[in-house]
């Protein structure tokens, strides 16, 4: 199971990657040692705001890709109501299953 995941910065800022385990990616991050993202080196990440998970590792990849293409706002959406993603971006993912007791996700991307 991969998960692709947003991370809030000390300067408010929004981070967004994916990893097979969201807790130790995030200590990575926070570590500034050299496994976390060149990004957050200089960003201090200080929470975790959504995670999604993704049935692959391509899935997440490209589920990644498109969160990083939206706006710094489209992005506080999917953090204020994670099921944004899904009613307001339909047309380019599928939900495989969803979870709304903890909201959380399993996302198939659509194929072009």
């Amino acid at each position: 199971m991969y998960y692709v995941y947003i991370l809030r910065c000390k300067d408010n800022s929004l981070y967004t990657g994916y990893t097979t385990d969201v807790g130790r990616r995030f200590s990575e991050h926070c570590s500034g040692g050299g496994k976390g993202a060149k990004y957050t080196h200089s960003k201090t990440p200080v929470s975790i705001e959504a995670v999604w998970s993704c049935e692959s590792r391509s899935a997440a990849m490209r589920l990644e890709s498109f969160i990083k293409r939206l706006t710094k706002q489209k992005k506080e959406e999917l953090i204020a109501d994670n099921t944004v993603l899904h009613e307001k971006y339909s047309d380019r993912l599928c939900v495989c299953e969803y979870n709304a007791e903890d909201r959380t996700a399993v996302y198939e991307n659509k194929k072009s």
